[in-house]
């Protein structure tokens, strides 16, 4: 049981009441009593009306689940459909044409365009490396990935051969983007020449800095005829300290980890030890660099993700009993510690303009945008800041947000820096709301309808007609196959030729990596080309993945499909459930290690219910798959010292079932409350 203190009539953690006030409010000026008041007041005010939206989801839901029921057997009939949701009022009217107003953003935000590194706030070195990741040895990401057409580097050393390769494709890198530059080396200018000192030149491209390392006593430098030693490119621009998806946070204790690990960031003392190889290894966040007069920012900008406004915490419990929503304590608790930061309490700064930035997910149209803008407000009441120091990321990630992004935009359009598709959860929000029309199509071929096409374009086009190039991120989603790099150079190329001046990548290698496609497209010109093109309309994104009507899959189609879903359900659920892990490289059914967070366990999960309701498979098949994957995932983790192995009596085991049995009534499809309830369960029985 945990301790519990009173807080202006709240019952709040011990653990959480200390660290806010021994730590995070330690010399921000803000008085603890005035602090819980401010947070008492904030529930008073905010907690019904987030109750009510969710009410107002599971109203719009069970609306939609009777308009399919009552057409079962029926055609689609589109027309009728669109009508139909603009008469419950899923579908709002679209704003007249607006720009938005945010000011004072950070040039890496506004201005520049690069990759965005994503990463659990629960995990001290993780953080720090995504915050370290703004640069990148370019060698280094050559030379250990598989993006090179030579042979891979020989253990027991330093391979020359695989050396060579590395060089010979860097030296390409730079003829393409830097065309002459050896004659800046030899001591001559070059138009792209911003700085130059022993050992170094400073090159900038397209807004992105390129750093040419000159050594030749170094074992590289050596052996180059100009003495490089390394390139260094500017990369991760930006990095989003999750608590949400990536996470495993269910109570108090989860919730201060991560609270004081962004603390530690936004102070800048935050240090990690670790064993690597037998050896402790100690991690800080890195200086800037300087260059004479000019000096360069270090470190990734870093934008704090809340959890949405579906779950609540037991760190905090209002006076009737229940439990606080965990994304009104996200927004003051993750802001309270941002203020370190505006104030200059610690040893680094992330914003250099004053703001905040927290990106906001899973939110279900406008309404709930502006009840986030709403909370914000009250926040920066609360801890004393102007109006709009807390910017906003919108995570256009959801179904009725898609339809309505125009209209969600202009709910934050004060503060707004940020618009992001996330396809994986669109996907498992499309099934959802549209669970009882019918069968789906199999995973892979949802990817490939119309009304992802329209989603991704739809999101650029809008975002540009709300203004917001040259003050906003546009981004797009995750590169989620870490150990397959070769693949990544050639296919996401295409987020900044489709005018996404962002996109995510799940490791500093593939950041270093990414950025060269930052170098290859001028992303602002081309938002300038897209910007007079049309936006698609609804109708393609209003389209459902279903599969004919009379599709009869082969049994073996069947257990294919069914078996890819459950494997990938127990590979990500085992780990959340048994030690906490939120976001981890986890085989998938292939043995291919892909990053999996809760986004991808709610498509897999939903897609399965989604079968068994519509008899496509049985139950007795669910389970058969479930048991036969159940060893597949046993055999992958055999490595893994903590690994649990999954049986039918094991609390993972039946979170995952549960998942799949109970997925038609969880809300919006969401894993989150299961997830919760085993992992508390889990974490009862020490």
């Amino acid at each position: 049981m945990t301790d519990t203190t009173t807080r202006a009539g709240l019952q709040v953690a011990s653990v959480l009441a200390d660290f806010v006030e021994s730590r995070a409010l330690a010399g921000t000026g803000i008085a603890a009593d005035a602090l819980w008041a401010g947070l008492a007041k904030l529930l008073a005010d905010f907690a019904p009306r987030n109750k009510a939206l969710l009410a107002k989801r599971d109203d719009l839901q069970a609306q939609i689940d009777a308009w399919h029921l009552a057409r079962k057997g029926q055609p689609h009939d589109a027309a009728a459909y669109e009508a139909f949701l603009r008469e419950i009022g899923y579908l709002v009217e679209e704003p007249a044409p607006f720009t938005i107003t945010t000011s004072n953003v950070d040039a890496e935000i506004a201005t520049m365009a690069g990759p965005q590194l994503v990463v659990p706030s629960l995990n001290d070195r993780f953080v720090l490396n995504a915050a370290n990741a703004r640069w990148g040895s370019l060698y280094d990401a050559f030379y250990g990935t598989d993006t090179l057409d030579a042979p891979a580097a020989k253990p027991g050393g330093y391979d020359k051969d695989r050396g060579a390769a590395v060089v010979a494709r860097v030296r390409q890198f730079l003829n393409e983007t830097l065309p002459g530059w050896e004659g800046a080396v030899s001591g001559g200018d070059h138009p792209a020449l911003v700085a130059r000192k022993d050992g170094g030149l400073l090159f900038r491209n397209n807004g992105l800095h390129v750093e040419i390392v000159i050594d030749p006593a170094s074992p590289v430098g050596a052996d180059d005829p100009l003495g490089i030693s390394d390139v260094v490119l500017e990369a991760a621009l930006t990095a989003i300290i999750d608590l949400e998806d990536s996470v495993a946070a269910v109570d108090a204790e989860d919730k201060t980890a991560a609270y004081s690990n962004w603390l530690g960031l936004m102070r800048g003392d935050l240090v990690a030890s670790f064993d690597k190889g037998g050896r402790t290894m100690t991690r800080a966040l890195e200086g800037d660099r300087v260059w004479g007069d000019l000096t360069l920012h270090g470190r990734s900008l870093m934008f704090v993700r809340n959890v949405g406004h579906l779950m609540t915490n037991p760190a905090v419990h209002l006076p009737d009993g229940s439990e606080a929503p965990e994304g009104i304590l996200d927004a003051l608790f993750t802001a309270l510690c941002a203020t370190h930061d505006l104030k200059g309490l610690g040893t680094h700064r992330n914003s250099r303009t004053g703001s905040i930035y927290i990106v906001k997910p899973k939110q279900h149209g406008p309404e709930e945008c502006a009840f986030t803008n709403d909370l914000f407000d009250a926040v920066e009441d609360i801890l004393g800041l102007p109006r709009d120091t807390m910017k906003v990321g919108v995570m256009d990630e959801e179904r009725r947000t898609s339809a309505n992004l125009a209209a969600c935009i202009h709910a934050v359009k004060g503060r707004i820096v940020f618009i992001n598709t996330g396809f994986l959860d669109r996907t498992g929000d499309e099934i959802h709301t549209s669970m009882q029309a019918g069968a789906m199509l199999p995973k892979a071929a949802i990817k490939a309808c119309d009304w992802i096409a329209a989603y991704e374009a739809r999101n650029v086009q809008i975002g540009l007609a709300c203004g917001l190039s040259g003050k906003a991120q546009i981004g797009k989603g995750m590169w989620a196959a870490p150990d397959m790099m070769g693949d990544m150079m050639v296919q996401k190329i295409g987020h900044p030729k489709s005018g996404a001046n962002t996109a995510w990548v799940p490791s500093p290698t593939a950041a270093t990596l990414h950025a060269i496609h930052y170098h290859q497209v001028d992303v602002f010109a081309r938002q300038g080309e897209l910007a007079s093109q049309p936006t698609p309309g609804l109708a393609p994104l209003l389209t459902i993945p279903l599969a004919a009507p009379g599709t009869n899959w082969s049994a073996d189609e069947v257990q294919a499909e069914l078996e890819n879903n459950a494997q990938g359900i127990l590979g990500y659920v085992v780990r959340w459930i048994d030690q906490g892990i939120g976001c981890s490289k986890v085989p998938d059914i292939n043995d291919i290690g892909l990053m999996e967070d809760r986004a991808t366990l709610r498509i897999s999960s939903q897609h399965m219910a989604n079968w068994l309701l519509h008899g496509v498979c049985s139950e007795a098949q669910v389970d058969a798959a479930l048991t036969k994957m159940a060893a597949k995932v046993d055999a992958q983790n055999a490595g893994d010292a903590l690994y649990e192995k999954l049986t039918p009596d094991g609390i993972a085991y039946k979170a995952a079932r549960a998942l799949v049995f109970e997925g038609v009534v969880q809300p919006s499809g969401y894993t989150e409350p299961l997830l919760h309830k085993f992992r508390q369960v889990k974490k009862a029985q020490g």
